[in-house]
């Protein structure tokens, strides 16, 4: 998809200050283009108005095999890259069904969410997420004089 063919060009002529919206959308799109991936698999739940979490399926993965890394309103969950370890154990794998696997998966965070936890239990990576909403976009009564 180009640029100028996106929907959200329709909307420019009506509206003011939302540039930087429209600009993050396309860099949204072109990310999902380039991470088009099915693994590894995850869920987005959200747990109450102001609360998220990332759940991501990493089997077989430990803490130390995971980078999570949040730059420029992306969140990117990726593998370490491991060096090959040659086996001198007398054990031998015969079927190697396990993945271990490069893999890489972004999100993209709004401004206004922090990151409060990342805890890999079980195969599940978990991230939760928080809306930090500041004083000045709450909404508030405004007194008639």
């Amino acid at each position: 998809m180009t640029r100028n063919l996106s929907v959200w060009n329709s909307l420019r002529p009506f509206s003011v200050g939302f540039d930087s919206i429209f600009e993050e959308f396309d860099r949204m799109l072109e990310s999902t283009e380039r991470y088009n991936s099915n693994y590894p698999p995850y869920n987005i739940r959200k747990i109450s108005e102001n609360d998220y979490k990332i759940e991501v399926a990493l089997a077989g993965y430990s803490k130390g095999d995971i980078e999570l890394e949040l730059k420029d309103s992306t969140l990117t969950v990726r593998n370490k890259a491991k060096e090959k370890i040659v086996n001198e154990d007398s054990n031998e794998v015969i079927h190697k069904g396990i993945s271990t696997r490069q893999f890489e998966r972004a999100f993209t965070i709004s401004e206004d969410i922090k990151i409060k936890d990342a805890e890999l239990n079980n195969g599940l990576l978990n991230i939760d997420l928080e809306r930090i909403v500041p004083e000045e976009k709450r909404a508030r009564l405004i007194s008639i004089n």
